[in-house]
C-alpha cells in the first residue's frame, strides 16, 4: 500500500495497492479516481486504517522520470509557505500534456558487421554511409539521403541481416555544452565576481548571492561563468528570465559561449517540445535550461545553480491561480537541493538588498560599465517651467535632443508606460466614459487597430464616431497619451525618422516582438517608443538618448513600493543609453513636474545605496516589508452580497490572527473592484516579520465554509495591491 498525491483538487494523499512490479516514492502513476483515471505521484507509504480489500490498485506506472526527494520536499515546503494546496503544487510540477502517453518512437537501422552478398556498389555505399556517421543508427530516409540509394536497397540489406531494424525514442537528445569554450576576456571586476561564483559552484553546496552591477557592466558574462563551472561539475543549471523577448538574445549568447543552445521553457514552446524538455530534465539529459518563472518547477535531477536575472522584476510574481514569487521560491529550492542561487540586477529589490546587507545573502558588485563607456548623463526637464505645447507630450528640450541624435545617425528612445493610444476616451457632450462591462476599469483606445480594449479581461469593442450614451457625433475625445499617440506625435515632429513601437500590444505574439527587437538592434529604427518592456535588459548599440515622458507616473500611488519601483524603472530605462563600447556617452532626460521629489533627486544622483538606505529606514519605522509581513486576501464572486457577507464574517472572527498580534484592514473594495464580472473585496493582514502567519491563517480559514460560487485568494507577500 502506498500514498498517491494526485493532480485533482483533493488536498491529501490517497491510499492505493501497488501494481505488478511495485513502485517507488516519486514515481508518476495513473490511478483510478471515481469513474476516470488521474495522474499522480507516489508520495510515500499509505496512511492505512482502511481494509486492503476496499483499496483500488494503481492502474500503471508512467514511463516518465520520477519526482525526486529534493523536488518533493520543495513542493511541500513551497506549498506550506504560499498556502497553495499540495495537489496544485504537483500540477505546477507536471504541467505538460501527454505524460500519460507512451513515448513516441521511430524505426532506425544499424549495421551488424555482416558483409552483403553480392557486394553491389549501392550496398557498399550504404555501409560507407554508416561508417561516415561513426556507426550511428539511421532511419531509412537518412540512409537514402547519405548513400544516394533507393529504399529497396535498405530493405534488401535488412533481409540479408546486414542491417538490423529497431525502435528508438523519437525525441532528439539535447546537445552537450562545452563549458571551457570561450574567447571572452573579462574585466578585472568581472574576473573577481566570476571567481567568487565559480568557487561556490565548485563547493556544490547552498549559497545565495546578490550580483549587483550597473547597467552595461556585464553581469550576464559573469553568471555564465558560474553556469560553466556547474556544468563542468556534472550538475544542471537554470536561468530564469522575466521576459520571453529576452530569451532569444540570451540563447544566442549561450550558443556562442558554450557551442550549443540550452533547453528552452516558456509559453511559446510547443507542447511536444515542452514534453521533450520535461522528460530530459528529469533524466539529466539537459545541462542548462533558460525559461520563465514556471521553469522553476521542472523536475531537475541534479540541480546545481539557479540564476534569477533582473531579480527585481515584477514578472516573477504569479498573480493568478497558484500565487507565488519565483524569486523567493528559487532561493527555497536552491537551499533544499544544495544549489547556488544568483540574484542579478542593477536595481535590486529592497528585500534582496536588505538580505545582502544583513548577511543572509552574499554580495558581489560590478560598479563599472564594460570598456570605455560611462553611465548616462541624467537630467530633469522641469515641466512647471518649460511647459508642454498644446496637445503635445514631448517638450521642446527633449525634441531637440532626439532630433540631434537622429541627425548624428544614432537612436533615441521615448519611454511611456501606457499601452495603446489613450488610457481614457470621454464624450465632451455628456461626460460618458468607455468602461468595461465586466471589469471596473476604463477601456484603452488602440487607434491603430480601431478598437477599445480592457487590459484586465481582454474584452474589446469597436471605436465609434457617435457617443453610445447621447448619440452625439464627433464629441468623443482621447484623454492622455499612450505609446501609439506618442508615435503619432513623433511622426509629426520627426517626419523623416524611422519609428518603432516596442509594446506587447503592438506585437503579433512573441515572434513579432523578437523581430522588432532585432530590427532595432540592427539600426533599422531611429526612434523607439516603448513601455516598460524596453527596460528589461535589452542592449541597443546605437541608442544614445532616452526620454522619459512622464517620470512622475507612479509616484502618486498609495503602494508602499511606489518609490522603489519608480527608481528601478527610470534607472533601468536610462541604462539602455550609451552602451556601445567607445561610443558617445548616453543622455537620459526625465520630464517631471516634481524635480524636487526625493525619488527624482535620487535617480538623477545615481546614488542607489543612499536611496535604498533611506527607503529601508522609512519602511522599518512603518513595519512594512521587508521589516514586516503583509498577506493579501481577496474574496471574489458574481454575487456581491455573498462576497460581502463572507469577508465581513472573516474579519469578525479573526481570533487566530489576533493571537499572533496581526492586524486586519478591511474588508474594502479592491483597487480593481470588479474583474471578469466578479466583485472583489480585499482584506489586508499586517504582522510582525517573525509571526507564524501561515499557521494562523490556516486555523482562521478553517472557521469558514466558502461556497462554490465564491473564491478566496491568499497572497503571501503581495507585490501589488489590486
Amino acid at each position: 500500500m502506498v500514498g498517491v498525491l494526485t493532480t485533482r483538487p483533493i488536498d491529501c494523499c490517497l491510499d492505493y495497492i501497488s501494481p505488478e512490479g511495485g513502485v517507488r516514492a516519486g514515481d508518476l502513476v495513473e490511478v483510478p479516481l471515481g469513474a476516470s483515471l488521474a495522474i499522480g505521484a507516489v508520495w510515500g507509504a499509505g496512511e492505512g486504517g482502511v481494509d486492503n480489500a476496499r483499496l483500488r490498485r494503481i492502474h500503471r506506472r508512467l514511463d516518465a522520470p520520477p519526482i525526486n526527494a529534493d523536488m518533493r520536499r520543495f513542493l511541500e515546503q513551497a506549498g506550506r509557505y504560499t498556502l497553495i494546496a499540495q495537489t496544485s503544487m504537483l500540477r505546477l510540477a507536471t504541467r505538460v500534456s501527454g505524460l500519460e502517453k507512451a513515448r513516441p518512437t521511430r524505426t532506425v537501422f544499424a549495421a551488424t558487421g555482416k558483409a552483403p552478398n553480392p557486394a553491389t556498389p549501392a550496398r557498399l555505399s550504404v555501409l560507407r554511409a554508416f561508417k561516415d556517421r561513426g556507426g550511428m543508427p539511421m532511419p531509412t530516409s537518412e540512409i537514402v539521403e547519405h548513400a544516394g540509394v533507393g529504399a529497396g536497397v535498405v530493405k534488401g540489406l535488412e533481409n540479408q541481416g546486414v542491417l538490423k531494424r529497431f525502435n528508438v525514442a523519437r525525441d532528439r537528445p539535447y546537445p552537450e555544452l562545452k563549458p571551457g569554450k570561450t574567447n571572452l576576456e573579462l574585466t578585472p571586476d568581472q574576473q573577481t565576481a566570476a571567481s567568487d561564483l565559480r568557487a561556490k559552484a565548485a563547493r556544490g553546496s547552498y549559497s545565495a548571492t546578490l550580483l549587483k552591477g550597473v547597467t552595461g557592466s556585464g553581469k550576464t558574462e559573469v553568471y555564465l561563468e558560474a553556469v560553466a563551472e556547474t556544468v563542468a561539475r556534472g550538475r544542471q543549471a537554470l536561468v530564469l528570465m522575466p521576459e520571453i523577448a529576452l530569451t532569444e538574445q540570451f540563447l544566442e549568447r549561450v550558443a556562442e559561449r558554450f557551442g550549443a543552445r540550452p533547453g528552452e521553457w516558456h509559453s511559446e514552446v510547443t507542447p511536444a517540445e515542452r514534453r521533450r524538455l520535461w522528460r530530459s530534465v528529469g533524466e539529466g539529459g539537459v545541462q542548462l535550461v533558460v525559461g520563465a518563472r514556471s521553469a522553476l518547477f521542472l523536475p531537475f535531477r541534479t540541480l546545481g545553480l539557479i540564476v534569477v536575472d533582473e531579480e527585481h522584476d515584477g514578472s516573477y510574481k504569479q498573480e493568478e491561480g497558484a500565487i507565488y514569487n519565483a524569486r523567493d521560491m528559487a532561493v527555497l529550492r536552491a537551499s533544499l537541493c544544495g544549489a547556488q542561487v544568483v540574484l542579478a540586477s542593477a536595481t535590486p529589490s529592497l528585500e534582496t538588498w536588505n538580505n545582502a546587507r544583513t548577511g543572509k545573502y552574499d554580495r558581489v558588485d560590478l560598479p563599472l560599465r564594460i570598456g570605455a563607456t560611462e553611465l548616462p548623463e541624467m537630467s530633469a526637464i522641469d515641466l512647471r517651467e518649460s511647459g508642454l505645447p498644446s496637445g503635445r507630450w514631448i517638450s521642446g528640450a527633449l525634441a531637440l535632443a532626439v532630433r540631434e541624435a537622429v541627425e548624428r545617425g544614432e537612436q533615441a528612445l521615448l519611454f511611456l508606460n501606457r499601452r495603446g493610444y489613450a488610457p481614457m476616451t470621454i464624450c465632451r457632450s455628456c461626460g460618458f466614459q468607455f468602461v468595461c462591462t465586466e471589469c471596473d476599469v476604463r477601456m484603452v483606445e488602440h487607434r491603430f487597430r480601431r478598437i477599445l480594449m480592457c487590459h484586465q479581461c481582454g474584452a474589446t469593442r469597436p471605436v465609434t464616431q457617435a457617443c453610445p450614451a447621447c448619440e452625439t457625433e464627433g464629441e468623443l475625445v482621447a484623454i492622455g497619451p499612450g505609446v501609439e499617440r506618442l508615435a503619432e506625435e513623433s511622426r509629426e515632429l520627426f517626419p523623416k525618422a524611422r519609428i518603432e513601437i516596442l509594446s506587447s500590444d503592438a506585437m503579433d505574439g512573441g515572434r513579432g516582438l523578437r523581430d522588432t527587437i532585432e530590427r532595432i538592434k540592427r539600426g533599422s529604427a531611429d526612434i523607439v517608443i516603448g513601455t516598460q518592456l524596453v527596460a528589461k535588459g535589452h542592449h541597443f548599440p546605437g541608442l544614445t538618448v532616452v526620454g522619459a515622458i512622464d517620470a512622475d507616473f507612479s509616484l502618486n500611488s498609495d503602494d508602499f513600493r511606489a518609490a522603489e519601483r519608480t527608481y528601478q524603472l527610470m534607472t533601468q530605462v536610462a541604462g539602455r543609453s550609451g552602451r556601445n563600447r567607445g561610443g558617445r556617452r548616453g543622455l537620459a532626460l526625465l520630464q517631471t513636474c516634481n524635480p524636487d521629489h526625493h525619488v527624482i533627486r535620487a535617480i538623477l544622483s545615481g546614488d542607489d545605496e543612499a536611496f535604498l538606505m533611506a527607503e529601508a529606514a522609512e519602511r522599518q519605522v512603518s513595519g512594512v516589508p521587508p521589516f514586516g509581513r503583509y498577506v493579501g486576501i481577496v474574496v471574489s464572486g458574481r454575487n456581491s452580497r455573498a462576497a460581502e457577507e463572507l469577508s465581513n464574517a472573516m474579519v469578525r472572527h479573526s481570533g487566530p490572527l489576533d493571537r499572533i498580534g496581526a492586524h486586519l484592514f478591511g474588508p474594502a473594495p479592491a483597487q480593481l473592484a470588479r474583474v471578469r464580472g466578479r466583485t472583489r473585496l480585499r482584506i489586508l493582514i499586517k504582522a510582525d516579520i517573525n509571526a507564524p502567519v501561515q499557521a494562523a491563517i490556516k486555523r482562521w480559514m478553517k472557521q469558514f465554509r466558502v461556497p462554490s460560487s465564491l473564491r478566496v485568494a491568499i497572497d503571501i507577500d503581495p507585490q501589488r495591491f489590486i
